[in-house]
């Protein structure tokens, strides 16, 4: 008998080999790690928006509109429960990408607004924070890219035969990913207009 289970383990172990079980594992963890340090970078930047804004409040009072979209799309990003399972969920997912948009934008525009304020540019602590959020942009960028490419090789995976009868079997399912579109828009400077500065108070 014990025979029999070591040959029936045995031959599960193969037949689960040769049909992407692990493959299919492995690659899901791949997407989890990626997605953790996708996180990590947005929650870093996140963290740099209180400071900037009021670095940039005390030289640019009138800016308030600017100011506030950058609060408000803030508090919408800390709004999102960021979990593990949001990369199974296409719709929480879509949702995240947008509120990230939305933040990135409000951002952008904000840097854009302190060009008007040479005070404000000579500022120590607004140049680093500038300094420090050009930094996380970029980690965000490399972060989103590995991930994208996490996500696709475990897709191309679980729609491929015959591991996609194993991801079937298992519940492994296909994960929403950043959409090329979207990466070209938040990579593009937002259209601004400024008041001319005679005529602000």
């Amino acid at each position: 008998m014990r025979k029999l289970w070591i040959g029936f383990a045995g031959l599960a172990a193969l037949v689960l080999t040769g049909c992407g079980y692990n493959t299919i594992q492995s690659q899901d963890e791949h997407v989890k790690a990626a997605w953790s340090e996708v996180l990590n970078q947005y929650k870093r930047r996140a963290d740099l928006v209180p400071n900037l804004v009021n670095t940039v409040k005390g030289y640019a009072e009138q800016e308030q509109h600017v100011l506030i979209a950058v609060t408000e799309a803030r508090a919408k990003v800390g709004s999102i429960q960021a979990t593990p399972e949001l990369i199974n969920d296409p719709a929480a997912f879509a949702k995240f990408q947008a509120a990230q948009s939305e933040l990135s934008s409000a951002l952008s525009r904000l840097l854009v607004v302190t060009e008007n304020y040479p005070q404000l540019k000579s500022d120590a602590n607004f140049r680093d924070l500038q300094a420090q959020l050009e930094g996380t942009e970029n980690r965000i960028t490399v972060a989103r890219n590995r991930y994208i490419q996490a996500v696709q090789a475990y897709n191309v995976t679980v729609r491929s035969f015959p591991a996609n009868l194993t991801a079937m079997m298992f519940s492994y399912h296909v994960k929403p990913n950043f959409a090329v579109d979207n990466e070209a828009d938040i990579s593009k400077p937002p259209a601004v207009e400024f008041t001319p500065a005679a005529s602000r108070p």
